[in-house]
């Protein structure tokens, strides 16, 4: 970050309009830093330890390379604006070849016919990979839901109730974060920027996709509650109001709640502590496995996440 920020600062600014949280322009692309740091260390403990892999290669091959074009695409992005057609088909592009990666045998919904959960699988992903580009919105935001989920996964891991390769990949992904972090506290000396929240997305997409598969559905569903209530919550309003739905805007409830008096650090906060909450909650439907206990933590999770919604919308007192 330190040798980019010069460089970022020339190239690719973020000037303020109509639709942004920040006022001052602001370098963005800071998170080509989280992306080549995530692969550099996690492909690093691939080297120290090849048995990781536990015959994955191929597929941790794929969402590197489709890391790398989402970068590339998102880096192009912030110093010169794409068309949305141009970055979807792109983004379709990564997340097919990714889906194409992972073992035939691999399937969430055993109930299911393979070729339909393929299909949830990619237009998930596709979502996903949009969805934490659109909620990296204000400063911290992004660190403030990554850094619980990916510290839930590497709980997990160490505890032996989640595959030690993508717990891995979480740890290298939650230290990146973490290092990013002082260079984005409010107010931002830097934003993620598209090379960062893409990729970043699509790791996060394949990890759920990982925790999911095995075995743990439910935790998969409530670690990211926020993010996708948020995202999804907004888009369909938008589309049910006939708005131009893929344009940037100010409509997520995180930025309603900065035009209601809450200030930017008191946002993430809230968001940063529900974060955590739903890390919590998951971490019990893995403990336990049961199934009523995995509804009752995904109903409080849901309220949860409920309840930030509606204080987000009020003016704050």
């Amino acid at each position: 970050m330190v040798l980019l920020q010069p460089w970022l600062a020339r190239y690719a600014m973020a000037r303020p309009n109509a639709r942004s949280s920040h006022r001052q322009p602001t370098p963005q692309g800071g998170g080509i830093s989280v992306v080549v740091a995530t692969f550099v260390v996690a492909w690093g403990a691939v080297a120290a330890s090849p048995a990781l892999l536990q015959n994955e290669g191929g597929q941790f091959l794929a969402l590197t390379a489709s890391a790398a074009l989402l970068a590339v695409v998102g880096a192009m992005d912030d110093m010169r604006s794409l068309s949305a057609a141009v970055r979807l088909a792109i983004q379709c592009i990564a997340v097919g070849a990714l889906i194409a990666a992972l073992p035939s045998q691999l399937q969430v919904l055993p109930q299911l016919p393979w070729w339909l959960e393929r299909a949830g699988l990619f237009v998930g992903a596709v979502w996903l990979v949009n969805l934490v580009n659109f909620m990296d919105g204000i400063d911290w935001m992004t660190v403030a839901e990554l850094v619980p989920v990916t510290g839930a996964i590497v709980l997990l891991g160490l505890a032996g109730t989640f595959a030690p390769w993508p717990s891995v990949v979480a740890a290298a992904l939650l230290g990146a974060m973490l290092g990013f972090a002082p260079f984005n506290k409010p107010v931002a000396r830097v934003f993620l920027g598209d090379v960062g929240s893409l990729p970043i997305g699509l790791v996060l997409g394949w990890l759920l996709l990982r925790l999911a598969a095995d075995g743990h559905l439910v935790a998969a569903a409530i670690l990211p509650l926020y993010y996708l209530a948020d995202a999804t919550i907004t888009l369909i309003r938008r589309m049910v109001n006939r708005e131009p739905f893929w344009q940037a805007h100010r409509q997520h409830f995180y930025q309603r709640a900065i035009d209601n008096g809450y200030s930017v650090p008191v946002i993430v906060a809230y968001v940063f502590v529900v974060n955590i909450v739903l890390a919590a909650l998951a971490a019990v439907t893995v403990a336990v496995r049961d199934n009523a206990v995995s509804l009752a933590a995904l109903a409080a999770a849901i309220a949860i996440v409920a309840w930030l919604l509606l204080t987000f919308t009020r003016a704050r007192q």
